[in-house]
């Protein structure tokens, strides 16, 4: 069984009862119909006091407590110390790796903050990482109105969960493992960020990576001794054979997709071991939790960085935990590794920003810098979607989410529920509107086991749809005649694109959301790609691979889209900019550039422009896009920073 279950199991008469349990209690996890908040049944805290009279929760409000990681101060601490060498904020992908590389030294001591609780048996469970964007889990931020997009979304607004856990994001993700092309990486040391070439950032990946990938067991871009298990998930519908077939039906062959030697399609690759969620928390921190000189503290929601005005030096903290303010100071270093909303918005709460900007809001300005003027996005349409004639081929959630499939993955880990969230396979295209004269990519495609359609029927969660807050009218108009039929969709991500948002703070209250521009599509070459992505995607499912299923493209009806003639380039325009989705890949709003680059924030060792022991460690810094999830660049960066760190100290 789980280590989550140890106390619980303990109690229990057999392990029949302890699977009972957790189908009882999965039977009550439940999204709320307006999307809001995860309902929680008192019936858990009843049956746990019948099957276990001594068992009384450890935070009465908290009914899944007894499922949650623990992270305790050591030594009998109640409270953490006055003084550390090293204060990180943000236990996200970046700061585990950060806390776990910086506590290798004994004499060393890091406070390790985290607003969010720490994971629970839930967020274990792949198949199901789209419920958890509407939990506590998530920061449910929300892109500020935009005309022409998201039009289909409720209150036509762009929502931009991320992560509120310790794990940060990789506690919510899809768990899909990407590094970004070489080129990428060497034209963001062409603009003077030394020491961030391909060569230099793929030795950073390798350390983290234990690869577990059958048929890759030789290559020389694989690391093997590291802790994140990456590995292939070894249930796989037919339908991710027709994409690989159709791919190299198109010319791009079935290879690893990241490699730096071509573009692939390929099995998708993820952080799981076993048919469970490998977070950054459980990699790097859990396994390290004995170490007295790293404390984790949940639940403390960092408010303000102590600058001293004068010297501009970065000395302290301060965070809100339990509703009382406290401050900590750091000897040596404070990091911000909070994400690439938080860590800008803290900047410039802490007087680090725009010098226009924090006036009008009345921060007194420490060091005048662009943080939050450079942000972009990874943005899709998943609105493609293609009815099979042939049934039980996809994934169903009604069909599949079943208590025999629960308790087979429970013991075994490698059946449909190890699926992460449906995704199976990756493929990088050059569509003809890409420059012809480079080899990077600009659309990556996301194959599914199903579809949209895969969460329909009047049981089901919804949890996919109910995640990118598509609204019901739309999704009825558009999809209901097909709803929960067998049907196949690949999502189509635009890599590079050429719109660039920002965001601002909205006021200086520490706990208002900033507010956030996405810009999506205002320049007309983003939506060319869309467009082109489409075409090549209809020439993909029109080969013998798909056909042999019939595969035929659904006609949506978009009520926006009701005066354009259906396949049309302008019917596509409207149909993307209907169902605007993001896929959680914000970057470049803490800039990494040399000194005198205009837009940077950080230098090429992530230091913050004119303020000392001060530096911001996660996607935030990444100055331009990349063809890559950000999980992985992002435990990439911690590791990188972690050396560099060291090196300033030694």
């Amino acid at each position: 069984m789980c280590q989550s279950l140890t106390m619980v199991g303990r109690s229990l008469h057999s392990i029949w009862s302890v699977l009972t349990l957790l189908m009882i209690i999965c039977n009550n996890v439940i999204i709320c119909d307006n999307g809001s908040s995860l309902l929680q049944n008192p019936i858990i805290n009843m049956l746990m006091q019948s099957v276990s009279p001594k068992y009384t929760p450890r935070n009465p409000g908290d009914l899944f407590d007894f499922l949650r990681d623990r992270y305790t101060l050591p030594n009998g601490l109640k409270s953490p110390l006055p003084e550390y060498d090293y204060i990180i904020v943000g236990a996200g992908s970046a700061g585990c790796v950060l806390a776990a590389r910086l506590t290798e030294d004994p004499g060393v001591t890091v406070l390790l903050l985290e607003a969010g609780r720490p994971e629970n048996f839930f967020t274990d469970v792949p198949g199901i990482a789209p419920f958890f964007q509407l939990t506590e889990y998530a920061w449910p931020y929300y892109m500020e109105p935009q005309p022409g997009v998201c039009l289909g979304m409720e209150n036509q607004r762009c929502y931009w969960p991320r992560g509120k856990s310790v794990g940060g994001t990789s506690t919510i993700n899809y768990m899909i493992y990407t590094r970004g092309r070489p080129e990428e990486w060497d034209r963001i040391e062409a603009a003077g960020n030394y020491g961030w070439s391909y060569r230099e950032v793929l030795g950073y990946y390798m350390r983290s990576e234990h690869a577990n990938l059958k048929g890759l067991e030789q290559s020389p871009y694989r690391g093997r001794n590291g802790e994140m298990n990456i590995e292939f998930v070894k249930f796989r519908t037919p339908l991710l054979n027709a994409f690989l077939e159709a791919g190299r039906m198109l010319g791009t062959p079935t290879d690893d997709y990241n490699s730096p030697e071509q573009l692939a399609f390929g099995p998708v690759q993820t952080n799981i071991k076993f048919g469970r969620r490998l977070s950054a928390a459980k990699v790097f921190l859990r396994p390290n939790k004995r170490r007295t000189n790293l404390h984790v503290l949940p639940l403390a929601t960092v408010t303000k960085v102590l600058i001293d005005k004068d010297t501009k030096t970065a000395f302290g903290v301060e965070y809100v935990r339990n509703r009382i303010r406290s401050s900590v100071r750091a000897r040596r270093e404070v990091i911000l590794s909070a994400g690439p909303i938080a860590s800008p918005q803290l900047l410039m709460l802490s007087g680090i920003g725009p010098k226009k900007h924090l006036k009008s809001h009345g921060i007194r300005v420490i060091q005048n810098l662009p943080v939050g003027r450079t942000l972009y996005d990874h943005i899709t349409f998943p609105g493609l979607i293609f009815p099979l004639n042939v049934t039980n081929v996809g994934l169903n959630e009604g069909r599949d989410g079943s208590i025999t499939n629960l308790l087979e993955w429970l013991q075994f880990g490698d059946n449909v529920v190890a699926s992460p969230g449906g995704v199976e396979g990756i493929g990088y295209i050059k569509t003809p509107v890409s420059d012809p004269l480079d080899r990077i990519p600009d659309i990556e495609l996301i194959t599914l086991g199903g579809s949209l359609l895969a969460d329909g029927g009047a049981t089901s969660s919804k949890a996919v749809r109910r995640g990118m807050k598509i609204t019901t009218e739309t999704f009825n108009a558009a999809f209901g005649s097909v709803d929960n039929k067998d049907a196949y969709s690949v999502f189509p991500m635009l890599l590079h694109p050429r719109s660039v948002g920002y965001l601002e703070l909205k006021d200086r209250n520490p706990f208002s959301h900033p507010r956030l521009y996405g810009n999506y599509l205002t320049h007309p070459l983003d939506v060319a790609t869309f467009i082109a992505s489409i075409r090549y995607i209809q020439a993909l499912v029109a080969t013998p691979a798909f056909q042999r299923f019939g595969a035929t493209l659904h006609r949506a009806e978009y009520p926006s889209c009701r005066q354009l003639a259906f396949d049309s380039d302008e019917y596509w325009e409207c149909a993307i900019r209907t169902l605007t989705a993001t896929l959680h890949h914000q970057i470049a709003t803490c800039r990494m550039g040399p000194v005198g680059d205009p837009l940077a924030v950080v230098d090429p060792e992530l230091r913050v422009h004119g303020v000392n022991k001060l530096r911001v460690v996660d996607s935030s810094i990444i100055p331009r896009t990349v063809s890559a999830h950000t999980h992985a660049p992002a435990i990439m960066i911690g590791e990188k920073a972690s050396d560099m760190i060291k090196a300033t100290w030694n």
